[in-house]
């Protein structure tokens, strides 16, 4: 199995690898310099040997470019991406995403279901994988449905604002399971970039941009206006 590495461990060992190239390429100088200074007049240098020497150095020298080149491919790439998630910014996003925080005493979430369903269990999740509260779904037709948890273990107690919380739910209609997926939405309003991934800020949400799959325009609410009562004529 191949591991795949991020933009920022790429950078890193590329840099690694130039410091190491650097210094052998400057030992190098030196022991060839110091070569050339004592070697015995009367015995110099093999032309073969020394070209081939110099041939060692500029292959050294070439890979100290390579090395440059792509610590600067990987930087424009990291820029690219935090540039590109931008565009993100003031758009309705839909995410396949279930871990949000928990602030002001509620935690938002959507569930969608692909059927309608008998019974629909939802639970929510600390940070270490314990559930600390677990009901019925409020609603089981198909589609997608919100719902919000006011922060309060199912014993009754009240968790404080800051926690980070995932949804999980489970579905079924009879003893078949119905598909179902939790969904975070809402409108983007800011970019960060995480080991080199551009995560996108959804409400209480950060996201990676990979997990969005369905993109609008954000459309302000109408201006709610206060009809004005008619002057009554003398």
């Amino acid at each position: 199995m191949v591991d795949a590495i991020t933009t920022t461990e790429a950078t890193s060992r590329a840099t690694a690898s130039r410091t190491s190239l650097v210094s052998n390429f400057e030992t190098f100088l030196q022991l060839l310099t110091a070569q050339l200074k004592n070697q015995d007049p009367l015995s110099p240098l093999d032309s073969n040997e020394f070209t081939a020497q110099l041939t060692q150095m500029t292959g050294v020298e070439q890979q100290l470019l390579t090395n440059d080149l792509l610590t600067s491919l990987l930087a424009a790439q990291q820029g690219t991406g935090l540039g590109g998630a931008t565009n993100y910014i003031g758009k309705e996003a839909t995410a396949a995403w279930s871990v949000t925080t928990l602030d002001e005493g509620k935690a938002n979430w959507t569930y969608e279901l692909g059927a309608s369903a008998s019974s629909a269990t939802l639970s929510v999740l600390d940070s270490e994988g314990k559930v600390v509260w677990t009901g019925p779904a409020p609603d089981r037709t198909t589609g997608t449905h919100g719902f919000v948890w006011d922060g309060k273990t199912t014993a009754g107690g009240q968790l404080p604002d800051g926690g980070v919380y995932s949804l999980k739910i489970t579905a079924k209609n009879g003893t078949n399971d119905v598909a179902a997926q939790v969904l975070t939405q809402g409108r983007v309003s800011g970019v960060e970039l995480y080991d080199g991934v551009p995560y996108l800020t959804i409400g209480g949400s950060i996201v990676p941009v990979s997990s969005v799959i369905a993109l609008d325009e954000y459309e302000a609410p109408a201006p709610v206006t206060t009809p004005v009562p008619a002057t009554p004529t003398a």
